[in-house]
């Protein structure tokens, strides 16, 4: 593995005149601040369909297969004369540090729908598109439905439809089919829009030499397509609530642990289907990444369990879940397999065992290691391994200055003095640990948008346990630009990242196993 540099940045936090950052001229921008400030990886947070009533959260999604339509480019579609300038123009939002959400995802379903009408009379003949619906028939037809039926219903959860379209009965599935024709006919091509749009940038980034770096979370949201289309993969009572959900025990985030509510998987079902679902749905992400990252690796070794009564995640267990026998089938199956491992958290001898066997690349976070353990400490620097990625922090950390400020106590601030080898002041310690973190062992370096620019904890991402307030925080135009970026690229080059890191997968992102075949491209 060559030593890489990236920066840790979703989509929605880039800058928009649509209220949210998406997949057109600005991430095409992005792209080229990177390569020109030598960064060979952009990381950023998974790209599924969510929406205020789910806290805007990228982990909390209708579908681990489909993509956000609140991502899809507004400015693209008009280039493609599906959308008039006049109607962008009215769709357009004031600049503000913050996503609003709300606001722009009116905005753009309603931009959304003016673009189907206008493509609707030919998308029976369109061979493109018709392609791309075969392809990705496997999890597509099912998720139009759902998304359909879920706006028939006023956003009621999949449990409280009608009992034979909540159970999927052969004549409920048809008679919703044609009842709901045209709505599912319009997510259909919301779907085609965003994996032609996706396609666009990875075109883009394969000409810069930068690895697009995925997220893949363990587990799905229970008001989800993939739950309600395949109940028998969830650990469900016979009407299809839950019986035990996801989370993890108290940690360095939670005291009472966190309790995710996620409906964990029924484990021996999947292995008896042969992983199908798990390998096309990781086998999906392949083809839209260079690597993905997947969250909660240790929950493929042994996963917190907690009775859906429980109100914490304190009284839960530990399950065992046959994580070894999946990637053993899914390297069958695909041959490589690019993923990085979230190995964060309580990390036992099994997690370690099969994260090795397998070769996977771990996680370092240098705002962990400074704690009174710090010469043993697995992420400090002097005992990371070059097969990993360190971070300065993630989506899930404060920003370094934030830490300082607010997280960091004496002894940390000593320690860290002590390891730099002088004090650092509040508006330098971010690039303090930038440097440390590009100096480090590790093959690739991974830095936030936010760090970059020395921010305070006003624009950290996420706070895990808070239900509200995340998510949101976005660049202003102009806010990052090429001296940041050159910055850092001097240290690249200094600590040996500037190398040019392979893209994976060119033999197999047009697959129909992968993101839906070159129709996604079209």
């Amino acid at each position: 593995m060559i030593r890489g540099s990236g920066l840790l940045l979703h989509l929605t936090s880039l800058p928009s005149p649509f209220g949210v950052g998406d997949m057109g001229p600005e991430a095409h921008r992005f792209l080229d601040l990177l390569a020109r400030g030598g960064q060979r990886h952009w990381q950023m947070l998974p790209l599924g369909p969510t929406e205020p009533g789910l806290g805007n959260s990228p982990y909390s999604s209708y579908s681990a297969f489909a993509g956000h339509t609140l991502l899809i480019s507004p400015d693209f579609l008009r280039e493609d004369g599906l959308l008039s300038g006049q109607e962008l123009d009215g769709a357009r939002l004031p600049a503000t540090p913050h996503a609003d959400f709300e606001t722009a995802t009116l905005a753009r379903r309603g931009l959304l729908w003016r673009a189907f009408e206008r493509a609707e009379a030919g998308l029976l003949d369109d061979t493109a598109f018709q392609r791309f619906l075969e392809d990705n028939a496997h999890w597509l037809n099912d998720f139009a439905l759902f998304m359909a039926a879920k706006r028939r219903f006023n956003g009621a959860a999949w449990n409280l439809w009608p009992e034979d379209l909540r159970a999927r009965r052969e004549e409920a599935l048809r008679h919703w089919g044609q009842e709901l024709a045209r709505d599912i006919l319009f997510e259909k091509f919301c779907q085609r829009q965003f994996f032609r749009q996706w396609g666009r940038l990875k075109d883009r980034a394969r000409e810069l030499s930068v690895e697009l770096v995925g997220d893949a979370p363990i587990y799905v949201t229970y008001d989800s397509a993939d739950v309600w289309s395949r109940q028998e993969l969830f650990r469900l009572d016979e009407r299809g609530d839950p019986l035990v959900v996801a989370g993890v025990p108290p940690d360095y985030f939670s005291a009472t642990g966190q309790r995710w509510g996620n409906p964990v998987y029924d484990w021996r079902t999947a292995e008896a289907q042969g992983f199908s679902w798990w390998i096309a749905r990781l086998r999906h992400n392949f083809g839209l990444f260079g690597r993905v990252r997947l969250d909660h690796f240790r929950g493929f070794a042994a996963y917190w369990e907690i009775d859906a009564a429980e109100a914490t995640a304190v009284r839960g267990k530990w399950v065992f879940a046959p994580g070894e026998t999946l990637f053993s089938r899914l390297r069958e199956e695909a041959g490589e397999i690019p993923i990085i491992a979230e190995d964060l958290g309580v990390i036992t001898p099994d997690v370690v065992e099969l994260k090795n066997s397998f070769g996977f690349p771990g996680m370092h976070i240098l705002q962990f290691c400074f704690g009174p353990d710090l010469a043993h400490n697995p992420d400090a620097p002097h005992n990371q391994e070059q097969n990993s990625v360190v971070y300065v922090g993630t989506h899930d950390n404060n920003t370094a200055r934030g830490w300082l400020r607010t997280d960091a106590g004496p002894g940390d601030k000593a320690r860290l003095a002590r390891y730099l080898g002088a004090e650092v002041r509040e508006e330098d310690v971010s690039w303090a640990l930038i440097r440390l973190a590009q100096s480090c062992p590790a093959n690739t370096a991974i830095v936030t948008a936010q760090d970059l620019l020395s921010l305070d904890e006003r624009g950290r991402m996420n706070t895990p346990g808070l239900a509200n307030g995340n998510w949101s925080w976005r660049l202003l135009p102009g806010q990052l630009d090429e001296s940041a970026l050159s910055r850092l690229g001097e240290l690249s080059a200094f600590y040996g990242r500037d190398g040019v890191e392979i893209l994976r997968n060119d033999s197999y992102e047009r697959s129909a196993a992968g993101l839906g075949a070159g129709a996604a491209w079209g």
